[in-house]
């Protein structure tokens, strides 16, 4: 199934992506467009190839020799299993946010979020750490607006999971990231951590126009934060539409015994099974 896609030029855009690991099929023929400003889901078991993607939307990962490009904000990524000559100007207009968080935990939470500015900054400034007040503000304004200005010169591993996660989101504000990948950013947290990072997120698509693409393992959370879901299974895109239309039964059309992994988190299997309307209001943020 494949939702329509707007008629803007695509933010990012996979044609005819695979990759093989030890002879298996990651990803298998992928192709997709997401349009400036969305907020999409990936979907899909363990092992369904949903970290992969991500990883070569980023330049991260190369797909197999002689198939299939990417594209980001109008500019080639990788083709045919090579990378771009300029793929650290692309990469600095992305904001990867991993699963583990990529904090220095010795390190304050300022100086963990300052690095996102690093792709703007002089080498000699980066090496030594001296930041302008300009882009301390502009780091103190990102935590912030992800709730934990409070935090600003705590010890990032003296936070907890959830706020290290937003400390993390905030990097990307600093970055000035057009797109967000976020890598199942909230496979260990709690649920109440795992709302309010969601909420950053959608937020942040809302207020500032950024395309967040976010992989869960959670149906329900995709539901609620993402109008579009794309499904993965063993590497290939099985479904693309309305994150509202993925009841249960059709997550066991589509995944079989499968869709048991693809569990619970908002509210409760009640919000799974009914959807949410377009436009709840998103949990406070703390």
């Amino acid at each position: 199934m494949n939702a329509a896609m707007p008629t803007d030029k695509p933010a990012i855009r996979v044609s005819k992506l695979s990759k093989t690991f030890k002879g298996c099929k990651a990803l298998e023929t992928v192709s997709l467009d997401i349009a400036p400003g969305e907020m999409v889901a990936l979907i899909g078991a363990s092992g369904s190839g949903k970290s992969t993607l991500l990883r070569h939307l980023a330049g991260l990962a190369l797909g197999d020799d002689g198939t299939g490009s990417v594209d980001v904000l109008g500019t080639r990524v990788q083709s045919r299993g090579q990378l771009a000559s300029d793929i650290r100007r692309t990469r600095s207009r992305v904001g990867f946010v991993f699963q583990q968080f990529n904090l220095v935990g010795r390190l304050p939470v300022m100086t963990n979020v300052l690095t996102g500015s690093l792709g703007r900054v002089p080498l000699w400034r980066s090496l030594t750490g001296r930041f302008t007040t300009e882009e301390r503000r502009l780091a103190l304004d990102a935590l912030d607006r992800v709730g934990i200005a409070d935090k600003s010169w705590t010890r990032a591993s003296a936070l907890s999971g959830g706020q290290q996660q937003r400390a993390a989101i905030a990097r990307t504000l600093v970055q000035k990231a057009e797109v967000i990948l976020a890598d199942e950013p909230i496979a260990s947290l709690d649920p109440v951590s795992s709302r309010r990072v969601m909420e950053t997120l959608a937020r942040i698509n809302t207020e500032d126009g950024v395309t967040v693409v976010v992989s869960l393992h959670q149906v329900d959370f995709a539901i609620r934060y993402c109008p579009r879901t794309i499904a993965l299974k063993k590497g290939a895109v099985i479904y693309d539409g309305p994150s509202a239309a993925l009841t249960p039964s059709l997550l066991r059309e589509l995944y079989g015994s499968q869709a048991e992994e693809l569990g619970t988190g908002v509210q409760g299997s009640a919000s799974f099974v009914t959807g949410l309307p377009s436009g709840l209001a998103l949990a406070a943020n703390a």
